[in-house]
């Protein structure tokens, strides 16, 4: 009998859990249905009294929404390979080999994504113009590759770290190069967490906003989480409008999480048993 009220009582705890952290975003999306004359008579809060998709056509016509998300993807995807693709390489390289002084590169590394990064927007924001980046998607790419890839490397690092020395000396006995050890022995055993941290990068760069109103100015060129502002700005009393452009602002997230979940979920299963 406890032990049945115990197995209720954290069912409905885990109910009551989820459901509070689904509450808004149901709220938002129902939200994004509503047309502004039922929100104007019966309030944000109150429950739909009206059910219409032009509050979508408004946000990705009307409020830019295309151009942003697109924006958004020209960003991210490069960042995304570039992180990866340099933070393997550098993991390969401080993990497999004996390199003098790898352990102060590696703390280094991490180092730098322990600052705060509201201490460098000036500096940052500066050396872009006079790079003549400024207001460009490749500075945006450049800003977030250089902050993210000390993380990468670190948590890449223990990952290629744990692999085992035997296929590594077994592929070098066969006459593989080192190009050929990373790109076909050490790549495909890490996969995983090469699967988890392209999900979370994906994430993380995508849903950025402080680096992007920092080395972006223009509308034309802004992602879609800075152009979620001047959607709010540009509909000040449509809610549902500002609503929707959220709702489809989260789609590409939500896609690419749902894609990489099995990857994402052996990853971090991997992370932790190490």
């Amino acid at each position: 009998m406890i032990s049945k009220l115990r197995t209720g009582g954290y069912h409905a705890a885990m109910i009551a859990v989820s459901l509070l952290w689904l509450g808004p975003i149901i709220w938002v999306v129902v939200l994004s249905t509503r047309t502004f004359d039922d929100i104007a008579a019966n309030g944000v809060g109150s429950l739909p009294h009206s059910f219409t998709l032009d509050t979508y056509v408004q946000a990705w016509t009307d409020g830019g929404q295309l151009q942003a998300l697109i924006n958004s993807l020209l960003v991210t995807v490069p960042a995304v390979l570039l992180s990866l693709g340099l933070g393997a390489m550098g993991a390969f390289a401080l993990s497999r080999y004996r390199i003098p002084g790898r352990r102060t590169i590696l703390l280094l590394m991490l180092a730098g994504n322990l600052l705060p990064p509201q201490i460098v927007l000036i500096p940052v924001s500066k050396f872009s113009e006079l790079t003549g980046l400024y207001d460009t998607l490749w500075a945006l790419i450049a800003v977030q590759v250089g902050f993210g890839l000390g993380f990468y490397t670190f948590v890449l690092h223990g990952f290629m770290r744990d692999l085992p020395n035997e296929i590594q000396e077994a592929a070098t006995i066969d006459g593989a190069g080192v190009g050929q050890i990373f790109t076909r022995v050490i790549l495909p055993l890490t996969r995983p967490a090469l699967a988890a941290l392209g999900a979370l990068s994906f994430t993380w760069i995508f849903n950025d906003l402080l680096w992007a109103i920092t080395v972006i100015r223009t509308e034309a060129t802004m992602p879609v989480t800075p152009a979620l502002l001047g959607l709010q700005g540009q509909f000040v009393s449509s809610w549902s409008v500002i609503a929707a452009g959220t709702v489809i602002a989260a789609v590409p997230t939500v896609a690419v999480f749902l894609a990489f979940q099995r990857h994402f979920i052996s990853g971090l299963a991997i992370g932790a048993v190490k």
